[in-house]
């Protein structure tokens, strides 16, 4: 299974939409509070290219995009290969 990381604040509705998703899933993912910690907003916006909005999400390092685009691989079907899945 690939390794996903979410980029996220607690009270963010995208965050928990994106969430939801890899939970309805099954996928686990580690989820990292940037409101709890300046130094992982930092390395948040460093790692995707500038993206100061929530969620930030990387599979397998991978720089996805946020809520929406995790929603449109899951629409083209290309998340589950993301994720290392087989149809």
């Amino acid at each position: 299974m690939a390794k996903v990381e979410l980029y996220t604040t607690q009270w963010c509705g995208y965050c928990a939409r994106a969430r939801a998703l890899l939970n309805k899933k099954g996928v686990p993912f580690t989820d990292i509070d940037v409101d709890a910690d300046s130094a992982k907003r930092e390395e948040m916006i460093e790692r995707s290219g500038g993206g100061m909005t929530v969620p930030q999400i990387f599979i397998d390092g991978e720089h996805v995009g946020g809520s929406d685009d995790l929603f449109a691989l899951e629409q083209s079907g290309a998340l589950d290969r993301k994720l290392g899945r087989t149809a």
